[in-house]
């Protein structure tokens, strides 16, 4: 599955656009129940492994999602967040669902088969 920032995809030609998918988790807003808070002080290096692995989370989620609707690309992908609860916070990837193939030189082109 290709995921993209951009509106556009260089080698590729949007072939399909199948509306706008969501992946979202919630976490708690509780650092010692998330098990980055350090006791020493300063920065946990714990905490970016875990903001890296929530947004990857989110983009995955996504990206099930596109692949149930028959994409093979996420274009125009961003990250959003939000506070749900005094307890509880939002983190959501969303883009547009589409079908790219490769630009053709020539021959005839075919979508990009979707990845896992």
């Amino acid at each position: 599955m290709l995921v993209a920032t951009t509106d556009s995809l260089p080698g590729y030609e949007i072939c399909e656009v199948l509306g706008e998918v969501i992946g979202i988790t919630a976490r708690s807003n509780n650092p010692f129940a998330e098990g980055i808070k350090s006791l020493h002080g300063g920065t946990n290096p714990k905490m970016f492994e875990s903001l890296t692995r929530w947004r990857e989370e989110a983009v995955e989620r996504m990206a099930q999602n596109a692949r149930h609707r028959g994409a093979n690309a996420v274009v125009g992908m961003r990250f959003d967040h939000r506070d749900l609860t005094a307890a509880w916070i939002e983190i959501c990837a969303y883009g547009t669902a589409v079908v790219v193939a490769v630009k053709p030189s020539g021959a005839h082109a075919a979508p990009v088969a979707a990845a896992g």
